[in-house]
């Protein structure tokens, strides 16, 4: 699951570096385990479901014991703690971290290497995702997750108000988006948060990358013309008042939601059981369908998050830490839970046979949600790269989209701030960047 959303602010991160540059890479030793009980590891993150997977891996595994302290996700502050312990040199080993922040963490010199206690577990991944846990040629931890995106829709309004079937392609989304707010003013097929996640989602699916490599070279195209074709239609549909635009995972978000003031949501995999917690009342009511898509004879969908399970800087106990990591991710039991509870879709190729995943779900009206994300998956192009400076950027890009929620702001002018914002601060880190 991703959750992490726009991660920690510049300021805590460009210190956590600074600082981390002159720590020890031997690392705390707290927590070492006295040689006649069993090991135990920390493991800090903020997923619904990951506390139950810890207590079934702790059932199973008596020699070394896991403690799950539920943080605040990475947005409101768990990044910042994290990185603050390791600089204190009191981390715990273990950590969710979005793969979008796993280069930042990495640029910190947060992270500890474990590619010899996982290099025999990278079969068990997809290779895309294993990327994401790897960077400059030594791994970090295991993936957990990746995260497609869905129309998330209440069946019974849209049948209300007239739509047939949910809208396949953008075009059909826009028009859509006009006949339901024709027919009541009050009401809106759609919301545009803030979250600078979703939205990279958005240009994920459109092909429009915001971070590339060549030449020892990083390259910024936040404001290419594939990055404004999305930004202008999404404008567009701002510009004509047609969404709503609450807060994204905000309260007022929900209550608009279960007031039927929001018909639909397109959002990620983990956001399924969100939206079931959220809005209990309205149980049956919802289903799943594929992202809408630029051209119907060409799908392509987004992804929007996936998590690693991280070895932090500084474990004394770095083997054990990875060997639970992997397990997490790879154990049915734990896979079950965690596409139960948290949502996720599994990075582990054996997660993808589990029954779990073809369970009916009751509130999206017993549809066999995971249905649609095993369909859209071949067609999510994986070679989209993070950048090393996403905490910044997701933090302006997310200030953007609330400002152009409100009109005080154009999405493509946004585009264009956050880009040369991008540029400015990986030269400050001394990076070399073209863009």
């Amino acid at each position: 699951m991703h959750s992490g959303r726009a991660v920690a602010t510049a300021a805590a991160l460009m210190t956590a570096t600074a600082l981390l540059a002159g720590c020890s890479s031997s690392g705390s030793t707290t927590g070492s385990a006295a040689s006649s009980g069993p090991v135990k590891l920390d493991f800090w993150g903020w997923a619904p479901g990951y506390d139950q997977s810890v207590a079934l891996w702790n059932k199973s595994h008596p020699d070394i014991q896991i403690t799950f302290d539920k943080t605040a996700s990475g947005s409101k502050g768990g990044y910042t703690k994290m990185l603050t312990a390791v600089q204190a040199g009191n981390a715990p080993c273990l950590a969710q971290v979005g793969y979008e922040t796993l280069p930042s963490f990495a640029a910190a010199g947060a992270l500890q290497d474990v590619t010899d206690a996982t290099a025999s577990a990278k079969s068990q991944f997809a290779d895309w995702t294993w990327n994401q846990v790897t960077i400059g040629g030594k791994t970090y931890g295991a993936p957990v997750d990746t995260a497609p995106m869905a129309l998330m829709y209440r069946k019974d309004l849209f049948a209300k108000y007239g739509i047939t079937t949910p809208p396949a392609t953008w075009d059909q989304y826009a028009a859509d988006a006009a006949k339901v707010h024709a027919a009541d003013p009050s009401v809106y097929l759609g919301d545009f948060g803030n979250d600078a996640y979703n939205y990279a989602g958005l240009a994920w699916q459109a092909g429009a990358p915001w971070f590339g490599t060549a030449n020892q070279q990083w390259q910024v195209s936040i404001n290419s013309a594939g990055n404004a074709k999305v930004a202008s239609y999404w404008q567009g549909l701002l510009d004509k008042k047609l969404l709503k635009t609450d807060p994204s995972y905000d309260p007022s978000l929900y209550a608009d939601m279960a007031s039927g003031k929001i018909l639909s949501d397109v959002n990620a995999v983990w956001d399924a059981p969100i939206i079931a917690s959220s809005v209990k009342g309205t149980s049956g009511q919802w289903a799943v369908a594929p992202m809408p898509v630029w051209d119907a004879s060409n799908p392509v969908y987004g992804n929007d998050g996936g998590s690693a399970t991280a070895v932090l800087k500084g474990c004394a106990h770095a083997k054990e830490a990875a060997e639970f990591a992997l397990w997490m991710s790879t154990d049915p039991d734990s896979v079950a839970n965690l596409i139960k509870v948290t949502g996720i879709y599994p990075a582990a190729t054996s997660g993808l046979s589990n029954p779990a995943l073809s369970a009916p779900d009751p509130f999206y009206g017993g549809q066999k949600i995971y249905d649609v994300f095993n369909a859209e998956m071949p067609h999510i192009n994986t070679s989209w790269q993070w950048g090393p400076t996403m905490t910044q950027t997701s933090t302006d890009l997310g200030d953007g989209l609330g400002q152009a929620g409100t009109g005080g702001a154009t999405l493509p002018s946004v585009l264009g701030t956050v880009q040369s914002k991008t540029v400015a601060q990986m030269k400050q880190q001394g990076l070399t960047v073209t863009g």
